[in-house]
């Protein structure tokens, strides 16, 4: 019986540690992630585009009077809300995030508290889709919760 349960999960065993990122690949992930809020806080509306890769998408899970639905942003018009700001108005905190890679694909569960001019707006989570383009990690998607924060 223990072999037979051996053989049915072995190869399941090999999927799962092709998941885990390796140190190189969590720093390119977190490199494009970092570069995303940095331009937020910088309020560079270039470098927040380039954190993207081409034909990305962005979307928010809205949750108003209890009906639930996904609101999808055009990355431009983001990056251009981003531009608007000032210099060190917009600020996003993360939590201890999750990331998971199978070869040039990776997700990032993050956690998230964010800030507007120095105070907490509103708490969520990000769930990011990574693509390795030309050995550099892009943004390909972005899906998000935005809540109030719970102390």
């Amino acid at each position: 019986m223990k072999i037979l349960l051996l053989l049915l999960f072995l190869p399941f065993a090999g999927f799962a540690q092709t998941m885990e990122a390796s140190p190189e690949d969590e720093a390119g992930i977190m490199q494009a992630v970092d570069d995303l809020f940095e331009g937020m806080k910088k309020a560079d509306a270039a470098a927040v585009r380039k954190a993207f890769a081409p034909m990305a998408t962005l979307q928010s899970v809205v949750n108003k009077d209890g009906k639930v639905s996904v609101r999808n942003e055009p990355i431009e018009g983001f990056a251009t809300s981003i531009g608007k700001a000032k210099p060190g108005d917009l600020n996003e905190v993360i939590d201890p995030y999750q990331i998971m890679v199978d070869g040039d694909l990776a997700t990032a569960f993050i956690p998230y508290k964010f800030f507007l001019k120095d105070q907490r707006h509103h708490c969520g989570a990000n769930a990011f889709t990574l693509v390795r383009l030309n050995n550099v990690w892009k943004i390909q998607a972005i899906i998000d919760t935005r809540r109030e924060c719970v102390d």
